[in-house]
């Protein structure tokens, strides 16, 4: 499927700075939410969120309730939780991969401990939870709790995965949907419930956020083999070092030689870097990074499509660019 653009686009720079007063004021209320009389708390918590990062979900939110037509002030405190969420969930993965390194910087478990990064997490999402009590919307908070449910199922199911080459492509998509595409899907809806929208319409900005947040995440996977450290703020090849089977690594598997395949499987059944430069040459001998920026693409064209019933706007201009980059960006 081929993304085109629309008519009217706007640059990626021009997307952003439609939200970006809403955004400073999103970015007001985590740093004033996240506050709290546990030093370590405020110590940790506001090292990762101050980390950078393209606050991508908060601003889908405010995206999605522009779109919509949406005129009050919740769509800020949405977006919030949102983030925490977000924030919560990098902490847990980062002791789960036993990572030390994101976004260029130390990981928050690599300075402070894991014990640390993971109450600071449950921290977190609790007060997401608090904060979704304001928003005063059953829907919402219907929305919120079986994201982050199907998140940690999703967490889980990686989990068992571990170290486990035969992993099929079905597998695959089923665990980025519920580990990444999820929160995605729960941003866009929430700006839909926000602006009292009906069920067509809803449906229309979930299944936006779904394939993007696919699109998205075919792209990091495949980010891990192509990029280099610094574009990248993490070391490559950690999926490998993790034992991840990530997409590129099913295409060369399926599509290279016996002796590529078994290259591979070894190397994801022991983890580490040792065997990174045989498992690169297989991917590049099999274009496996190349087909699997195509079914990157091919969710973010359908991402876009989703979009249809909405009338044109700058928002979803905006959403549409966004969807555009997620495949294109190079970290």
């Amino acid at each position: 499927m081929i993304i085109t653009p629309p008519a009217i686009a706007l640059s990626l720079e021009q997307s952003q700075a439609l939200v970006a007063d809403d955004m400073a004021r999103v970015d007001h209320l985590i740093r004033a939410r996240l506050r709290s009389e546990v030093a370590l708390i405020d110590r940790l918590g506001g090292y990762i969120v101050g980390g950078g990062g393209k606050r991508m979900r908060p601003q889908l939110v405010l995206l999605a309730a522009g779109a919509c037509g949406y005129q009050g002030q919740s769509h800020l405190i949405t977006a919030a939780i949102i983030e925490f969420i977000h924030t919560a969930t990098l902490l847990h993965d980062d002791v789960v991969d036993a990572s030390e390194l994101r976004r260029g910087r130390s990981t928050a478990n690599a300075v402070w401990g894991n014990e640390a990064a993971v109450l600071v997490g449950d921290f977190l999402y609790s007060r997401a939870f608090e904060m979704m009590v304001e928003v005063r919307s059953l829907d919402i908070m219907d929305i919120l709790a079986t994201t982050t449910n199907r998140i940690a199922e999703g967490e889980v199911m990686q989990l068992l995965n571990v170290n486990e080459p035969d992993i099929g492509e079905a597998r695959y998509i089923e665990v980025i949907e519920a580990k990444t595409a999820r929160l995605f899907r729960a941003a866009t809806e929430l700006g839909a419930v926000l602006a009292d929208q009906d069920a067509d319409t809803r449906q229309s900005l979930a299944n936006y956020g779904m394939h993007l947040g696919t699109a998205f995440q075919i792209a990091d996977d495949v980010l891990d083999y192509r990029s280099d450290a610094d574009a990248l703020g993490k070391n490559v090849g950690d999926d490998l070092a993790e034992g991840k089977t990530t997409l590129p690594l099913i295409y060369a598997m399926r599509d290279g030689s016996e002796s590529e395949r078994r290259t591979i499987q070894d190397a994801i059944r022991q983890g580490g870097r040792e065997a990174l430069p045989a498992v690169l040459q297989a991917i590049h001998a099999t274009d496996a990074l190349d087909r699997s920026m195509q079914r990157a693409s091919d969710s973010a064209a359908e991402a876009i499509a989703a979009l249809a019933p909405l009338p044109p706007s700058p928002w979803r201009s905006a959403m549409e660019t966004i969807a555009r980059y997620s495949v294109e960006r190079g970290h």
